[in-house]
């Protein structure tokens, strides 16, 4: 992860939290997963942030309209143009639980082009839209419905932004560990040199 100097020196909360908020916000996250990963507890030090983050997550996974594979595509590419260690891992793990063709996640992580054409442009759109800014070319729109994509799925690749922006951050500034269930699919970012 391209992490920040300094870590924010906040606590890991967890669902038994002093502070009602906090509990509330972690009880329901774990109820809805069935587990309660790191980034969710570092988020939980602003409730409204760990709220945000799961409403437009969970907006994005059962309104999108993309396929598990075309959502992983999406996310993965978000989290690695960002250098997100963490999210990287757990949507690769998520990634194959899923039935994604590890190719595909493969060719990301790497950087490489996915062998599925119709995915290869959604990574790439994604890509420019992260990279610049939510500024893409008339190119780049065209490439991206030519390859059957409708406009509105622009919209929900700028919804997944948003959600990624936000745990990618807060990963980067919590120095977040991965969890285990995630651990076997850690991965490391080649553009991000210590020292």
């Amino acid at each position: 992860m391209a992490q920040s100097e300094r870590a924010l020196d906040l606590p890991a909360r967890d669902e038994h939290d002093d502070e009602p908020e906090v509990a509330a916000a972690l009880t329901k996250a774990k109820a809805a997963t069935g587990m309660l990963p790191n980034m969710y507890r570092y988020m939980a030090n602003v409730p409204g942030l760990l709220d945000t983050y799961l409403t437009g997550y969970d907006a994005f996974r059962s309104s999108s309209g993309f396929s598990p594979a075309q959502q992983e595509t999406v996310l993965l590419v978000i989290s690695r143009v960002n250098g997100c260690t963490y999210c990287m891992a757990a949507h690769s793990a998520v990634a194959d639980m899923a039935g994604v063709p590890s190719e595909v996640t493969d060719a990301i992580r790497a950087g490489d082009t996915i062998p599925d054409p119709e995915l290869h442009a959604l990574a790439e759109f994604t890509r420019v839209m992260v990279e610049r800014r939510g500024l893409p070319t008339e190119a780049d729109l065209t490439a991206f419905t030519n390859a059957g994509y409708h406009q509105e799925a622009v919209l929900q690749i700028v919804l997944a932004i948003a959600v990624k922006t936000i745990s990618n951050y807060t990963n980067h500034l919590c120095h977040t560990e991965v969890d285990d269930v995630f651990a076997t699919r850690s991965w490391s970012d080649p553009n991000h040199h210590d020292g």
